[in-house]
Formats: C-alpha cells, structure tokens, sequence
C-alpha cells in the first residue's frame, strides 16, 4: 500500500520510514491521502472516508500513535471510521533496570522496543544505570560490567527524538552502588557497602562525574538522580564522623550538594521519594497513618520533583491518599511496575491488579506524568520483550480514562505482532498448582525449583503433593505452540518452552528420588541414575542453549558470565547426584546423607514461598561465597 502524507511532514517522514517494511507500505504520490494537521492542545483524531484519510495530532508521539491506529483499522479491512482519543498524560513510559541483573539491553533491542513504544504512544524511556554507562574520570566505575558507551546512548536518543520519545537519564547518587563500591578506589567516599558518604567533598566531585556523563549524550534537560532505599544512611562511616544523625537532616544535607550541582548545570532533577516519607513514618515507606507536616515543604527543593514508586496495593483509595500526602512536597511523578523480576515468569495478576487502580487514581488526582519500573532483580532471567504487554497496558490507560479491555488486547497484538493471549500464559510460570488466584502473593516457584538442588531440596517440603511435573509438561506444550505464532518474538517463547520442559521433570524429582531411598526401591533409584537424570542434563543443556542464543542477541555479552555459573552449578550437580546414587547403588556409599535429612518447611513457612528471589539463598544452605 502507499501512502500520500501532506501537510507539514518533513519532521514526521523519517520516523514513518522505520515502520514501512514491517508493515507493508510505501510513501509517494498517488497512494492513499492522508491529510496531516498538528493542533496544539488537541485530541488525538483519525478518520478516512472514501480515499482520504486525515490524521489530527498535539505532540509528536502523538502523530505515531495515530498512525498505528491509522494501519490498524486498514489491516482490518475498514475504510470509513473516525476514531478520537484524549491523552491522559503528559509523561508516559518505562524505566528499565539495566544494572542489578547484569542484562543490558542492546542497541537493536533499545530500537525495536523504542518502535513499538511509538505505535503505542508512549513518550519516555529511561534506563535505569547503577553503574551500565561510561564515566571517563572514573575507570573503576562499571569495571567489567556491561555498560554503554556514550555514543550509544546518543544514538538511541536520536533515534527515540524519530518519534517524539524524550530519553532521560536516570543514575544513583546516594545508594544502591554496592557495584561501584566495592572497589577500593571509592574507599574513601563510602558510608557502607552500597552508599555514599554525605557531607565528603570527594564524594560530590565523584557525583558531579557522573551527572555530567549520564546527561551527556541526551537532548533533554531532565534527570533522574535516585536516592532511594539508603537504609543504613548516617549508620555507617557517617555515624563515626558526626555521632547519631536523625536521617531524614542527612537526606537534606546530601540532597541540597547535589541541587548546587544540577542546577549549576541547568538540569531537572526528579528522585524517589520513599526516604523523604521514612523521616516521618514509624512503619515502613507506605505506612498508611503517616502525617506529613506543611513544614517538610522544605526537604524538597521546589525545582526538585519526588517520584512516588508503588507496585504492591489494589485499591485506587491508597494509590489516592498517598498522592495527597506527596503533594505536600510538590506535584509528584507515579511510578508503578510490570512484575518481571522474581524469575522467569511474569506476574500478570499484580502487575494487573496494581496499575489498574493506580493509573485510575493518578487520573481522577489529575497526576499528568507516570512511568512504569522494569526491574532486573538478581539474574533478569525473564526475557525483556515479555514486558512489552505491561506497557501496552499503560499505553492504553494513557488515551482512555477507562480502560477497554478488548482494545487494549487488539492494539497490543498489532503493534508488536504477537498474541495476547501467549503473552499472557506466561504467567503459568509461577502461578501454579497451590497458588492464589492471579498469583497476589507473589509466589515464584519457576525459579527457586530451577536452581534449587536436587540432592538438598530445600523447597521440596513446600511442594510437596503438588502437580508440579504435569503442570508445566502442559505448560511447555503451549509455549511450543507459541514459538511459531508470535513474530519478532518466537525466541521468547522457545527460551520459556525450555524453561517448562526443565521444570516438568525437574520441580519434583528430589521429592521422587527421596522417596524411592527412603523406601529401598533401589530399581528406581536406578531408572533415575540411568535415564531421568540424564535425560534432565540434556533439558538443562537445551535451555542454556536457547537462553545464551537470546542473551547474546538482545543484550550487551557482559553479564551472561553469571547465568553461565548457574548453569554450570545446576549441571554439575545434576552429574553429582549421578555419581552418589550410582555409588550408593553399588555399595561404595553406605547411604546418601542428603537425603538422610529431615526436610523442613522452607524458612519455616508452609506451602508455595513468595519472593525467593534471591540465589545464593536457594541454591544452598551454606555461603556459596565469603561475601554472597
């Protein structure tokens, strides 16, 4: 199909370009006409009658959104419709954590999820770099660690502006930088093992390094500069130099240093707010009885925006009295997120259940600026583009002030080309055989039975009785289905397919070959030494396969080193329980002594755990590492 575009184009055309091969059409006179107006503060407006289409637009991003619904409505054969959409937000898009799972998306990956954020309207991007981003000054900083150059980021900026979506910086300037830290060379600049020490001139001139590389390669002038979770603020080297400090003074200290710094460099900072609302709450962050006091205005520059996180609740009433209680400190940023991070599944019931009443209040409150949090927690085994379903989610809250659930589901399989419903089945991952429905408790069984050891178990009490092995035998059949149907990201699926089929042999055969010690079947223990066992190598060897081939693709190699010492370690041990119980079988051992224990609830908690997110807790009872 071609297509005549006319009015004031020429900022438009290359953007339109990136989008002509994968969706069939070309440009040039004489194709469809499509009459282009931009009209500030307008709804987003597309119409075609007859062979005429017209296109009505305020911001860019919002041209791109109208040319996806423009493709939309043509690939479903309609030629006379008139479609209008409000814009909701004024700032719209996620945060993706590239530092604390090793996982740095690549530039081929940072530009198909930048397309597919255009179709859908989103107008921000950030990745969120503890230390995944070069600061000339200071080589230690990201030493070994996938980070990116600033030719890279200046690259995926230029190609975001194609479409009108505003890149911005975002770092850590207090704590969370138990990466950076760890080096000698930032001996002298640490109040712990992960923060800075407040109130050193070093450590300033050591921030000042690293604003100024992060803004660098950026047009904006916006930054986000962290400071959250610095929960041993004043309790460390601090605490020697200047005695017991209330941390919420530290907090004002710290943060007025870095104000002379962005403001010396024109900048717009914006930072979580959780530590500002620990000054003042007995509880923890989200302590619903806290009273913020007029007085704590002046924590909180007024050229300094607070970004209120919040993943956890269902009802719109907290996501409300929480936004009144930041107003306090100005006109807050919501943050919300897309649960990825427990493992290799996606928790789409709280993903779900919390940004439906979180955008709903930030609507109603009139809250114009949101974003969405993708952490990479401890390994980022879940693939990246998994969470292309959560920000369709917020993309579709950002032009309706309800939500229609059949749209949403329409506009997410056509701009990515994949189905709902695939996507969706993820999920299943976690949400298993003795969890709650939508999987509210956060249970991640995908990964804690993945890595756990056979011949230990320590979650094996937990499971035990339930249909793990057939849950995901089924699992694995659906997302071998789907790894043909689903385009751009078939990979996804063939990497979640081997993931199921390791678990549908895997997530009860250290209760089975325990039982079949402790029963004396000793035939079985030798059907499990010369075929299950290692048949499960292969499967493990399969998935390893599968995940380096995806890693290697979409992310920076640095990094992968970590999951090849899990695979490593799974496989190793795999071999170990071979030759034990093959040893035992033929009278070398007089008994297995990790099965001769007792196996006890995990963490003294019965049923499926939540949250075990953590390897070097599932993987042994003893330290895998001095300091691990």
């Amino acid at each position: 199909m071609t297509f005549d575009f006319k009015g004031d184009v020429a900022s438009l055309l290359p953007g339109i370009r990136e989008f002509c091969s994968e969706y069939h059409f070309c440009l040039g006179e004489g194709g469809l006409s499509v009459e282009v107006v931009r009209e500030p503060k307008s709804p987003i407006r597309v119409a075609m009658s007859g062979q005429k289409a017209n296109i009505t637009y305020d911001e860019k991003i919002h041209f791109f959104r109208a040319l996806g619904l423009l493709l939309e409505q043509l690939a479903d054969g309609k030629t006379e419709f008139s479609i209008t959409e409000k814009p909701q937000f004024t700032m719209n898009g996620p945060m993706f954590d590239v530092s604390q799972g090793n996982a740095v998306l690549n530039k081929k990956s940072m530009k198909n999820i930048l397309r597919r954020m255009a179709l859908m309207g989103l107008n921000m991007l950030m990745m969120y770099c503890e230390d995944s981003y070069d600061v000339k000054k200071q080589p230690y900083f990201g030493y070994m660690r996938a980070r990116y150059s600033e030719e890279e980021l200046r690259e995926c900026d230029e190609y975001a502006g194609l479409f009108g979506i505003e890149m911005i910086p975002c770092i850590q300037t207090l704590a969370h930088l138990i990466d950076v830290l760890k080096w000698k060379e930032f001996s002298g600049i640490k109040e712990d093992y992960e923060t800075l020490l407040v109130g050193c001139d070093k450590t300033y001139q050591f921030i000042e390094d690293l604003i100024r590389s992060a803004v660098k390669p950026f047009k904006t002038k916006k930054i986000h500069i962290g400071m959250d979770e610095a929960w041993h603020l004043g309790l460390g080297t601090y605490l020697s130099l200047h005695g017991l400090v209330p941390s919420g003074e530290i907090m004002k200290e710290h943060l007025a240093r870095v104000m002379e710094i962005v403001r010396r460099l024109g900048l717009e900072p914006m930072m979580w707010s959780d530590m500002f609302f620990k000054a003042y709450a007995e509880g923890d962050y989200y302590d619903k009885n806290v009273r913020i006091p007029e007085s704590a205005k002046s924590m909180v520059p007024n050229d300094a925006t607070l970004v209120y996180w919040d993943y956890y609740h269902f009802d719109e009433e907290f996501y409300s009295d929480f936004i009144d209680k930041h107003r306090v400190f100005g006109e807050p940023v919501f943050a919300g997120g897309i649960w990825t991070w427990t493992g290799f599944a996606a928790n789409w019931g709280m993903t779900f259940k919390t940004t439906n009443p979180a955008l709903m209040a930030c609507k109603k409150k009139g809250i114009k600026r949101v974003m969405v949090t993708i952490w990479g927690d401890n390994g980022t085994e879940c693939n990246a583009f998994a969470n292309l379903l959560g920000l369709s989610l917020f993309a579709e809250h950002g032009y309706s002030f309800d939500l229609d659930e059949e749209k949403f589901k329409k506009r997410f399989e056509f701009c990515t080309g994949a189905k709902f419903d695939d996507f969706y089945n993820m999920k299943y991952l976690d949400e298993v055989p003795g969890s709650n429905a939508e999987n509210l408790d956060q249970f991640n069984p995908s990964k804690y039975l993945m890595w756990q050891d056979i011949l230990t178990g320590l979650f094996d009490k937990n499971i035990d009785g339930l249909p793990l092995d057939s849950h995901y035998a089924v699992l694995a059949k659906k997302f071998e289905a789907a790894a043909g149907n689903n385009g751009d990201y078939n990979d996804l699926f063939r990497f979640n397919y081997h993931v199921a089929d390791v678990l549908s042999v895997k997530s009860e055969l250290g209760l089975r070959i325990t039982r079949a010690y402790k029963s004396g079947n000793r035939a079985e223990l030798k059907e499990y030494v010369e075929a299950v066992l290692p048949g499960l190598v292969q499967k493990v060897r399969n998935l390893r396969k599968c995940h380096m081939r995806n890693w290697f693709s979409m992310y920076k190699t640095l990094g992968w080193d970590v999951m090849d010492m899990r695979y490593g370690s799974l496989l190793i041990r795999i071999e170990s329980a071979i030759e034990e119980i093959t040893a035992y079988l033929n009278g070398q051992m007089d008994k297995l002594e990790e099965l001769e224990e007792e196996r006890l609830y995990y963490n003294s908690t019965r049923g499926l755990i939540a949250y075990a997110n953590y390897y070097g807790k599932i993987v042994s009872p003893s330290r895998i590492a001095p300091e691990a």
